[in-house]
Protein backbone atom coordinates (compact mmCIF):
# COMPACT_ATOMS: atom_id res chain seq x y z
CA UNK A 1 0.00 0.00 0.00
CA UNK A 2 1.39 3.38 -1.02
CA UNK A 3 1.84 5.77 1.87
CA UNK A 4 0.41 9.27 1.66
CA UNK A 5 3.12 11.99 1.67
CA UNK A 6 1.53 13.74 4.67
CA UNK A 7 1.62 10.52 6.63
CA UNK A 8 5.26 10.13 5.70
CA UNK A 9 6.05 13.58 7.07
CA UNK A 10 4.15 12.89 10.29
CA UNK A 11 5.99 9.61 10.77
CA UNK A 12 9.26 11.34 10.04
CA UNK A 13 8.86 13.89 12.83
CA UNK A 14 7.27 11.39 15.21
CA UNK A 15 10.16 8.98 14.79
CA UNK A 16 12.69 11.76 15.24
CA UNK A 17 10.97 12.95 18.43
CA UNK A 18 10.73 9.46 19.91
CA UNK A 19 14.33 8.59 19.21
CA UNK A 20 15.71 11.88 20.51
CA UNK A 21 13.86 11.51 23.78
CA UNK A 22 14.81 7.85 24.07
CA UNK A 23 18.51 8.29 23.54
CA UNK A 24 19.45 11.95 23.69
CA UNK A 25 19.09 12.36 27.45
CA UNK A 26 21.46 9.45 28.07
CA UNK A 27 24.35 11.12 26.32
CA UNK A 28 25.94 13.27 28.99
CA UNK A 29 28.85 14.54 26.89
CA UNK A 30 27.20 15.56 23.66
CA UNK A 31 23.74 16.72 22.61
CA UNK A 32 22.26 14.45 19.97
CA UNK A 33 20.01 15.65 17.19
CA UNK A 34 18.57 12.65 15.38
CA UNK A 35 16.75 12.74 12.11
CA UNK A 36 14.53 9.94 10.87
CA UNK A 37 14.23 9.66 7.12
CA UNK A 38 12.26 7.30 4.96
CA UNK A 39 13.60 5.24 2.12
CA UNK A 40 11.83 3.00 -0.36
CA UNK A 41 13.30 -0.48 -0.46
CA UNK A 42 11.70 -3.53 -2.04
CA UNK A 43 8.26 -1.99 -1.82
CA UNK A 44 8.45 -1.20 1.88
CA UNK A 45 8.92 2.08 3.66
CA UNK A 46 12.18 1.81 5.61
CA UNK A 47 12.99 4.25 8.38
CA UNK A 48 16.62 5.18 8.78
CA UNK A 49 18.17 7.25 11.53
CA UNK A 50 20.94 9.81 11.28
CA UNK A 51 22.75 11.64 14.08
CA UNK A 52 24.51 14.93 14.38
CA UNK A 53 26.26 15.65 17.67
CA UNK A 54 26.98 19.02 19.16
CA UNK A 55 29.70 19.13 21.79
CA UNK A 56 30.90 22.33 23.46
CA UNK A 57 29.03 24.37 20.86
CA UNK A 58 31.01 22.68 18.11
CA UNK A 59 29.24 20.47 15.64
CA UNK A 60 30.91 17.07 15.37
CA UNK A 61 29.58 15.39 12.29
CA UNK A 62 30.76 13.72 9.16
CA UNK A 63 28.89 12.61 6.07
CA UNK A 64 29.04 8.90 5.58
CA UNK A 65 25.92 8.05 3.63
CA UNK A 66 23.45 9.80 1.38
CA UNK A 67 20.60 8.63 -0.79
CA UNK A 68 17.72 9.97 -2.87
CA UNK A 69 14.30 10.41 -1.29
CA UNK A 70 11.44 12.15 -3.06
CA UNK A 71 13.95 13.36 -5.65
CA UNK A 72 16.04 15.11 -2.97
CA UNK A 73 19.35 13.93 -1.63
CA UNK A 74 19.14 13.14 2.07
CA UNK A 75 22.34 13.14 4.04
CA UNK A 76 22.99 11.16 7.19
CA UNK A 77 25.78 12.53 9.35
CA UNK A 78 28.44 10.63 11.20
CA UNK A 79 29.15 11.50 14.83
CA UNK A 80 32.89 12.06 14.63
CA UNK A 81 35.89 10.82 12.75
CA UNK A 82 35.65 7.39 14.36
CA UNK A 83 31.98 6.97 15.18
CA UNK A 84 29.80 4.85 12.96
CA UNK A 85 26.15 3.94 13.30
CA UNK A 86 24.56 0.57 12.80
CA UNK A 87 21.02 0.89 11.47
CA UNK A 88 18.25 -1.48 12.46
CA UNK A 89 15.79 -1.37 9.59
CA UNK A 90 12.21 -2.48 9.92
CA UNK A 91 8.95 -1.21 8.56
CA UNK A 92 7.40 1.33 10.91
CA UNK A 93 10.07 0.83 13.58
CA UNK A 94 12.72 3.26 14.76
CA UNK A 95 15.86 2.15 16.56
CA UNK A 96 19.50 3.13 16.62
CA UNK A 97 22.62 1.45 18.01
CA UNK A 98 25.57 3.79 17.94
CA UNK A 99 28.92 2.13 17.50
CA UNK A 100 32.42 3.52 17.34
CA UNK A 101 34.78 1.91 14.84
CA UNK A 102 37.86 2.38 17.01
CA UNK A 103 36.07 1.09 20.11
CA UNK A 104 34.76 -1.94 18.23
CA UNK A 105 38.29 -2.77 17.09
CA UNK A 106 39.59 -2.33 20.64
CA UNK A 107 37.00 -4.83 21.89
CA UNK A 108 37.95 -7.20 19.09
CA UNK A 109 41.58 -7.29 20.23
CA UNK A 110 40.85 -7.43 23.98
CA UNK A 111 42.06 -10.70 25.47
CA UNK A 112 39.78 -12.79 27.66
CA UNK A 113 41.77 -11.82 30.76
CA UNK A 114 40.75 -8.20 30.21
CA UNK A 115 44.05 -6.76 28.97
CA UNK A 116 45.39 -5.94 25.52
CA UNK A 117 48.48 -6.99 23.56
CA UNK A 118 51.02 -4.54 22.15
CA UNK A 119 50.81 -5.99 18.65
CA UNK A 120 49.60 -5.66 15.98
CA UNK A 121 48.57 -2.07 16.80
CA UNK A 122 51.57 -0.89 18.80
CA UNK A 123 51.03 2.79 18.00
CA UNK A 124 47.21 2.51 18.21
CA UNK A 125 46.66 3.84 14.66
CA UNK A 126 45.52 0.43 13.41
CA UNK A 127 42.43 0.68 15.60
CA UNK A 128 41.19 3.59 13.48
CA UNK A 129 40.49 1.55 10.36
CA UNK A 130 38.37 -1.45 9.50
CA UNK A 131 40.23 -4.63 10.36
CA UNK A 132 41.08 -7.03 7.57
CA UNK A 133 39.54 -10.47 7.53
CA UNK A 134 42.93 -11.91 8.40
CA UNK A 135 43.19 -9.59 11.40
CA UNK A 136 39.70 -10.51 12.58
CA UNK A 137 40.52 -14.21 12.44
CA UNK A 138 43.80 -13.63 14.31
CA UNK A 139 42.15 -11.50 17.01
CA UNK A 140 39.42 -14.07 17.65
CA UNK A 141 41.82 -17.01 17.63
CA UNK A 142 44.14 -15.40 20.20
CA UNK A 143 41.55 -14.36 22.77
CA UNK A 144 43.13 -16.64 25.36
CA UNK A 145 46.67 -15.39 24.79
CA UNK A 146 48.60 -14.07 27.78
CA UNK A 147 50.55 -11.38 25.93
CA UNK A 148 48.65 -8.61 27.70
CA UNK A 149 50.73 -5.61 28.70
CA UNK A 150 50.96 -2.04 29.96
CA UNK A 151 53.93 -1.35 27.68
CA UNK A 152 53.61 1.64 25.32
CA UNK A 153 50.43 2.75 27.11
CA UNK A 154 48.54 -0.39 26.14
CA UNK A 155 45.60 -1.57 28.23
CA UNK A 156 45.47 1.89 29.87
CA UNK A 157 45.06 3.57 26.49
CA UNK A 158 42.36 1.13 25.39
CA UNK A 159 40.45 1.54 28.66
CA UNK A 160 40.49 5.33 28.35
CA UNK A 161 39.17 5.23 24.82
CA UNK A 162 36.39 2.78 25.69
CA UNK A 163 35.26 5.04 28.54
CA UNK A 164 35.25 8.03 26.21
CA UNK A 165 33.31 6.09 23.56
CA UNK A 166 30.78 4.95 26.15
CA UNK A 167 30.15 8.53 27.25
CA UNK A 168 29.53 9.50 23.63
CA UNK A 169 27.43 6.53 22.54
CA UNK A 170 25.96 4.94 25.67
CA UNK A 171 26.94 1.60 24.14
CA UNK A 172 27.12 -0.73 27.14
CA UNK A 173 29.65 -3.01 25.44
CA UNK A 174 32.28 -0.29 25.73
CA UNK A 175 31.69 0.16 29.45
CA UNK A 176 31.84 -3.61 29.96
CA UNK A 177 35.15 -3.81 28.09
CA UNK A 178 36.60 -0.93 30.11
CA UNK A 179 35.58 -2.58 33.38
CA UNK A 180 37.26 -5.83 32.34
CA UNK A 181 40.39 -3.81 31.60
CA UNK A 182 40.38 -2.12 34.99
CA UNK A 183 39.87 -5.48 36.70
CA UNK A 184 42.88 -6.81 34.79
CA UNK A 185 45.07 -3.94 36.04
CA UNK A 186 43.98 -4.45 39.63
CA UNK A 187 44.77 -8.15 39.48
CA UNK A 188 48.13 -7.54 37.79
CA UNK A 189 49.43 -5.29 40.58
CA UNK A 190 51.99 -6.92 42.86
CA UNK A 191 51.29 -6.99 46.59
CA UNK A 192 54.19 -4.57 47.08
CA UNK A 193 52.45 -2.03 44.82
CA UNK A 194 54.41 -2.38 41.57
CA UNK A 195 53.10 -3.36 38.16
CA UNK A 196 54.92 -5.73 35.81
CA UNK A 197 55.32 -4.82 32.17
CA UNK A 198 53.31 -7.91 31.18
CA UNK A 199 50.82 -10.02 33.08
CA UNK A 200 50.50 -12.96 33.44
CA UNK A 201 53.48 -13.64 31.13
CA UNK A 202 56.61 -13.45 33.31
CA UNK A 203 59.22 -14.48 30.75
CA UNK A 204 62.47 -12.56 30.25
CA UNK A 205 62.21 -9.11 31.86
CA UNK A 206 58.42 -8.89 31.59
CA UNK A 207 57.95 -9.69 35.28
CA UNK A 208 59.93 -6.66 36.46
CA UNK A 209 58.31 -3.62 38.06
CA UNK A 210 58.39 -1.39 35.02
CA UNK A 211 58.63 2.39 34.86
CA UNK A 212 60.18 2.20 31.39
CA UNK A 213 58.24 4.29 28.83
CA UNK A 214 55.98 5.38 31.72
CA UNK A 215 54.32 1.95 31.93
CA UNK A 216 53.53 2.00 35.65
CA UNK A 217 53.07 5.77 35.64
CA UNK A 218 50.28 5.44 33.08
CA UNK A 219 48.50 2.93 35.31
CA UNK A 220 48.95 5.16 38.36
CA UNK A 221 47.46 8.12 36.52
CA UNK A 222 44.43 6.04 35.55
CA UNK A 223 43.99 4.89 39.16
CA UNK A 224 44.15 8.51 40.24
CA UNK A 225 41.45 9.42 37.71
CA UNK A 226 39.20 6.61 38.93
CA UNK A 227 39.72 7.61 42.56
CA UNK A 228 38.56 11.13 41.68
CA UNK A 229 35.89 10.17 39.16
CA UNK A 230 37.45 12.33 36.44
CA UNK A 231 38.31 11.91 32.75
CA UNK A 232 35.23 9.78 31.97
CA UNK A 233 35.81 7.37 34.87
CA UNK A 234 32.67 8.57 36.68
CA UNK A 235 30.68 5.95 34.75
CA UNK A 236 32.40 3.15 36.66
CA UNK A 237 30.68 1.54 39.64
CA UNK A 238 31.46 3.37 42.90
CA UNK A 239 33.28 0.27 44.22
CA UNK A 240 36.13 0.99 41.84
CA UNK A 241 36.88 4.27 43.56
CA UNK A 242 38.02 2.54 46.75
CA UNK A 243 39.93 -0.06 44.78
CA UNK A 244 41.73 2.64 42.85
CA UNK A 245 42.56 4.58 46.00
CA UNK A 246 44.18 1.48 47.50
CA UNK A 247 46.05 0.60 44.32
CA UNK A 248 47.36 4.16 43.99
CA UNK A 249 48.53 4.24 47.62
CA UNK A 250 50.39 0.94 47.19
CA UNK A 251 52.00 2.33 44.05
CA UNK A 252 53.20 5.41 45.93
CA UNK A 253 54.76 3.15 48.57
CA UNK A 254 56.81 1.20 46.04
CA UNK A 255 57.89 4.42 44.32
CA UNK A 256 59.26 5.72 47.60
CA UNK A 257 61.00 2.42 48.32
CA UNK A 258 62.73 2.25 44.95
CA UNK A 259 64.15 5.78 44.76
CA UNK A 260 67.90 5.35 44.38
CA UNK A 261 70.21 6.79 47.05
CA UNK A 262 73.90 7.51 46.45
CA UNK A 263 76.12 8.52 49.36
CA UNK A 264 73.03 9.09 51.49
CA UNK A 265 71.28 11.36 48.96
CA UNK A 266 68.16 10.40 47.06
CA UNK A 267 68.33 10.78 43.29
CA UNK A 268 65.97 9.39 40.65
CA UNK A 269 64.68 5.96 39.65
CA UNK A 270 65.73 3.11 37.42
CA UNK A 271 63.49 2.21 34.49
CA UNK A 272 62.81 -1.27 35.90
CA UNK A 273 63.30 -3.19 39.15
CA UNK A 274 63.37 -6.78 40.29
CA UNK A 275 59.99 -7.26 41.93
CA UNK A 276 61.44 -9.27 44.82
CA UNK A 277 64.73 -7.59 45.70
CA UNK A 278 63.59 -4.14 44.49
CA UNK A 279 67.04 -3.60 42.99
CA UNK A 280 67.55 -1.86 39.63
CA UNK A 281 67.45 -4.50 36.89
CA UNK A 282 68.50 -5.15 33.31
CA UNK A 283 65.81 -5.12 30.65
CA UNK A 284 66.94 -5.26 27.01
CA UNK A 285 70.68 -5.67 26.50
CA UNK A 286 71.19 -1.92 26.05
CA UNK A 287 68.91 -0.97 28.96
CA UNK A 288 71.29 -1.48 31.85
CA UNK A 289 70.55 -0.77 35.52
CA UNK A 290 70.87 2.99 35.89
CA UNK A 291 69.23 6.18 37.10
CA UNK A 292 66.85 7.31 34.41
CA UNK A 293 66.75 10.93 33.29
CA UNK A 294 63.53 10.15 31.43
CA UNK A 295 61.32 7.81 33.47
CA UNK A 296 62.07 9.69 36.71
CA UNK A 297 60.10 12.65 35.35
CA UNK A 298 56.76 10.84 35.19
CA UNK A 299 57.34 9.30 38.59
CA UNK A 300 57.83 12.70 40.23
CA UNK A 301 54.67 13.97 38.56
CA UNK A 302 52.73 11.09 40.08
CA UNK A 303 54.11 11.94 43.52
CA UNK A 304 53.00 15.54 42.99
CA UNK A 305 49.39 14.33 42.59
CA UNK A 306 49.18 13.40 46.28
CA UNK A 307 46.94 16.02 47.89
CA UNK A 308 48.35 15.81 51.41
CA UNK A 309 51.95 14.71 50.88
CA UNK A 310 53.83 13.19 53.77
CA UNK A 311 57.30 14.33 54.76
CA UNK A 312 58.69 11.33 52.90
CA UNK A 313 56.92 12.30 49.66
CA UNK A 314 57.98 15.93 49.96
CA UNK A 315 61.59 14.91 50.59
CA UNK A 316 61.46 12.52 47.65
CA UNK A 317 60.28 15.23 45.26
CA UNK A 318 62.78 17.83 46.50
CA UNK A 319 65.61 15.31 46.19
CA UNK A 320 64.66 14.26 42.67
CA UNK A 321 64.48 17.87 41.48
CA UNK A 322 67.86 18.59 43.08
CA UNK A 323 69.27 15.58 41.24
CA UNK A 324 67.84 16.75 37.90
CA UNK A 325 69.52 20.11 38.41
CA UNK A 326 72.80 18.44 39.33
CA UNK A 327 73.05 16.17 36.27
CA UNK A 328 71.62 18.39 33.52
CA UNK A 329 73.76 18.76 30.43
CA UNK A 330 74.35 22.32 29.26
CA UNK A 331 75.27 23.79 25.86
CA UNK A 332 75.08 20.52 23.96
CA UNK A 333 72.41 19.19 21.63
CA UNK A 334 71.54 16.31 19.30
CA UNK A 335 71.83 16.56 15.55
CA UNK A 336 70.41 13.93 13.23
CA UNK A 337 71.97 13.56 9.82
CA UNK A 338 70.81 11.76 6.69
CA UNK A 339 72.71 10.07 3.87
CA UNK A 340 74.20 8.53 5.88
CA UNK A 341 71.75 8.45 8.76
CA UNK A 342 73.39 9.15 12.08
CA UNK A 343 72.93 10.89 15.42
CA UNK A 344 75.60 13.19 16.79
CA UNK A 345 76.14 15.29 19.89
CA UNK A 346 77.00 18.86 18.86
CA UNK A 347 77.63 22.20 20.49
CA UNK A 348 74.41 24.10 21.13
CA UNK A 349 74.89 27.12 23.41
CA UNK A 350 72.04 27.70 25.85
CA UNK A 351 70.52 24.26 25.36
CA UNK A 352 69.75 22.02 28.34
CA UNK A 353 69.07 18.29 28.16
CA UNK A 354 69.50 15.11 30.16
CA UNK A 355 70.90 11.67 29.41
CA UNK A 356 68.54 8.71 29.37
CA UNK A 357 70.86 6.70 31.63
CA UNK A 358 73.18 7.73 34.47
CA UNK A 359 75.67 5.43 36.19
CA UNK A 360 74.53 4.12 39.59
CA UNK A 361 77.84 5.06 41.21
CA UNK A 362 79.38 7.97 39.30
CA UNK A 363 76.08 9.52 38.15
CA UNK A 364 77.71 10.16 34.78
CA UNK A 365 75.83 9.59 31.50
CA UNK A 366 76.48 6.30 29.72
CA UNK A 367 75.41 4.56 26.54
CA UNK A 368 75.23 0.96 25.45
CA UNK A 369 74.81 -0.97 22.23
CA UNK A 370 73.26 -4.37 21.83
CA UNK A 371 76.45 -5.88 23.23
CA UNK A 372 75.47 -4.55 26.66
CA UNK A 373 78.81 -2.85 27.25
CA UNK A 374 78.80 0.63 28.84
CA UNK A 375 80.29 3.42 26.75
CA UNK A 376 81.02 6.99 27.80
CA UNK A 377 79.86 8.65 24.58
CA UNK A 378 77.07 8.15 22.08
CA UNK A 379 79.59 7.95 19.24
CA UNK A 380 81.04 4.72 20.67
CA UNK A 381 77.95 2.58 20.11
CA UNK A 382 76.75 1.18 16.78
CA UNK A 383 74.79 3.38 14.38
CA UNK A 384 71.69 1.17 14.62
CA UNK A 385 71.38 1.92 18.34
CA UNK A 386 72.52 5.53 18.04
CA UNK A 387 69.62 6.39 15.77
CA UNK A 388 67.14 3.87 17.17
CA UNK A 389 66.81 4.97 20.79
CA UNK A 390 66.16 8.17 22.75
CA UNK A 391 69.52 8.64 24.48
CA UNK A 392 68.89 12.25 25.47
CA UNK A 393 65.69 13.82 26.77
CA UNK A 394 64.32 17.25 27.64
CA UNK A 395 61.36 16.16 29.77
CA UNK A 396 62.79 17.36 33.11
CA UNK A 397 62.83 21.00 31.89
CA UNK A 398 59.15 21.69 32.54
CA UNK A 399 59.09 19.53 35.67
CA UNK A 400 61.87 21.33 37.52
CA UNK A 401 60.62 24.70 36.32
CA UNK A 402 56.96 25.68 36.36
CA UNK A 403 55.54 22.39 37.67
CA UNK A 404 57.86 22.21 40.66
CA UNK A 405 57.28 25.89 41.47
CA UNK A 406 53.52 25.45 41.27
CA UNK A 407 53.64 22.34 43.46
CA UNK A 408 55.68 24.11 46.16
CA UNK A 409 53.32 27.07 46.12
CA UNK A 410 50.29 24.79 46.44
CA UNK A 411 51.69 23.18 49.57
CA UNK A 412 53.25 26.27 51.07
CA UNK A 413 56.81 24.99 50.68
Amino acid sequence: MKMNKKIKIILLFLCSFIVYNSYGSDLSVAHAYRYAVMKKAKGSDILLLGEVFENNNSLESRIYESFLFDEKRIVIAKISSHINKEKIRAKGFCSSIISDLKAENILLWQRNNGGWPKEPHNNFSGYNRAQTEKEKVLALSTKNSTDTTIDNNHTVGEIKYLLKAYKLTNNINYLTGAIKGVDYLLVAQYDNGGWPQYYPDKSAYRHQITFNDNAMVNVMNLMWDISKGINNTDVLDVKYKEKAINAFAKGIDIILQTQISIDGKKTGWCAQYDEVTLLPALARSYELPSISGSESVGIVRVLMLVENPSFEIIHSIHSAVDWFNKVKIKDLGIQKTFNPEDMKVVSKPGNIMWARFYDLKTQQPFFSGRDGVKKNTLAEIEIERRVGYAWYVKGPNKLIGTQYTKWKSKHGL
